[in-house]
């Protein structure tokens, strides 16, 4: 029970992994198996070695903690390489970060712009947040400036809310780029009931990333830029 509580603690309660069962045979079998006799809440985790010897790299879902191969000793925090100033778990998060994207996919995203776009980028959006619909009323500078705009909801008010049905309406719209930009500028738009919507899955995954407020950017290499920032501005950190 005691060692349910830590990781439920250090985790923050994530159930399940973005990724698939434990890493098979690597010639660490002995440590992996005494961490999951320690804490078998982790048989779904992603369990590697870390830079520091020793030191067992364990993932669930978007989030990243350490524990010593004898299980004894839990570690939560960031490693950094001294010599070149790298945050290697940050590296890590933005890695898992940008996997998770992948495996959602375009199909279950709201896209303006073209495939062939120089960048993409993927948004958690609030239909009624005033700096999600600043960044959406520029959605052309966006496209313009070679960057393509993935959408997924993030009604920070929660589930069984206005901003989670308007979500669920939008993805029920014949054309849900059109009703996007109609919901984000107050107006009525027409749309069926559909079933089930990505939304929860969309919801969830931003509560695994972290995420708390709306917009949050996700480039394409994971990393995380919270708010609103301009089409100029994001280009050229891009460019970078």
């Amino acid at each position: 029970m005691k060692n349910t509580v830590i990781i439920a603690a250090l985790f923050g309660l994530v159930v399940g992994t973005l990724f698939g069962p434990l890493a098979q045979a690597d010639g660490h079998d002995d440590a992996k198996a005494t961490i999951l006799e320690k804490f078998p809440e982790l048989i779904s985790a992603d369990i590697s070695e870390s830079p520091i010897a020793g030191l067992y790299e364990v993932r669930l879902g978007a989030q990243v903690t350490y524990v010593s191969a004898d299980a004894k000793y839990l570690l939560e925090g960031q490693i950094i390489d001294v010599n070149s100033g790298e945050n290697l778990t940050e590296s890590r998060r933005q890695l898992v970060r940008a996997a998770a994207l992948d495996k959602v996919g375009d199909s279950s995203m709201v896209v303006f712009g073209p495939a062939s776009a120089k960048h993409t980028i993927t948004v958690f959006t609030d239909i009624d947040c005033g700096y999600c619909r600043k960044l959406h009323r520029e959605i052309d500078d966006y496209n313009e400036a070679d960057i393509r705009v993935r959408y997924m909801f993030f009604p920070r008010s929660g589930p069984n809310t206005e901003s989670w049905y308007k979500a669920d309406e939008v993805w029920c719209a014949v054309d849900r780029n059109t009703a996007l930009t109609a919901a984000k500028a107050g107006k009525t738009f027409e749309s069926e009931e559909c079933g089930a919507t990505p939304v929860a899955q969309h919801y969830e995954l931003g509560r695994k990333f972290g995420i708390r407020g709306t917009p949050a950017i996700v480039l394409e290499s994971g990393e995380i830029v919270p708010g609103y920032v301009s089409a100029s501005e994001l280009s050229a950190e891009l460019m970078k």
